[in-house]
């Protein structure tokens, strides 16, 4: 830039310079109070060029910085998108094994309960022929129907045993189940808070 105000200064005195001398007789050369505010003038433009190279130079080193942080802030928003997809991803994983869970917990849940129903279908129909055998014993004690009475009897109870347990099964299972649907609805939820708009 100084090197452009040189060139400047240089061109504004050649051509005020007179090149020859004015003959007798004509206009004057320019006088020396011209140009001195020639070059004045000229000084003042070259110093003007500086300071607005200069303040350019500081807004383009300005704008250069801004555009770095624009950068490094662009690029961390990225990596929380891909965090936020990744985990988005995994929760999904998550939904998709519990709700497989769930349905395999459902038809075991399905099998108890059929298999409860059957045992307990059983379990009457032992009961009824129960009741029976003991009014045959009222009315005959001894002979083949007691030994009948006390097998029946026996089973049973066997079977009481196995539908108590039966019970307590399904009532683990439903305990689990209730469980799952809690986690299934926790993760619903996850995944909801992370559709929604920053």
């Amino acid at each position: 830039m100084a090197m452009l105000a040189l060139c400047l200064l240089w061109t504004l005195a050649t051509a005020a310079s007179p090149v020859k001398a004015a003959p007798v007789g004509g206009p004057e050369p320019a006088q020396h109070e011209e140009l001195t505010l020639l070059f004045h003038g000229a000084l003042q433009l070259g110093q003007a060029l500086n300071g607005v190279y200069k303040a350019t130079e500081t807004r383009l080193e300005e704008a250069g910085r801004s555009l770095g942080l624009y950068g490094h802030a662009l690029g961390l928003l990225g990596q929380e998108v891909s965090q936020g997809r990744a985990e988005a991803q995994n929760l999904h994983a998550s939904l998709s094994e519990i709700q497989t869970e769930e349905a395999v917990m459902e038809l075991q849940a399905d099998a108890l309960a059929q298999a409860l129903e059957e045992a307990a279908k059983g379990q009457r129909a032992l009961q009824d022929r129960v009741k029976q055998l003991e009014v045959q014993l009222r009315s005959t004690w001894l002979g083949p129907a007691h030994r009948e009475f006390e097998i029946l009897k026996e089973r049973a109870d066997k079977q009481s045993h196995v539908l108590w347990a039966l019970a307590g099964h399904v009532q683990r299972q439903q305990k689990e189940m209730a469980a799952q649907q809690q986690r299934l609805r926790q993760i619903q939820e996850r995944l909801h808070t992370a559709a929604l708009p920053a």
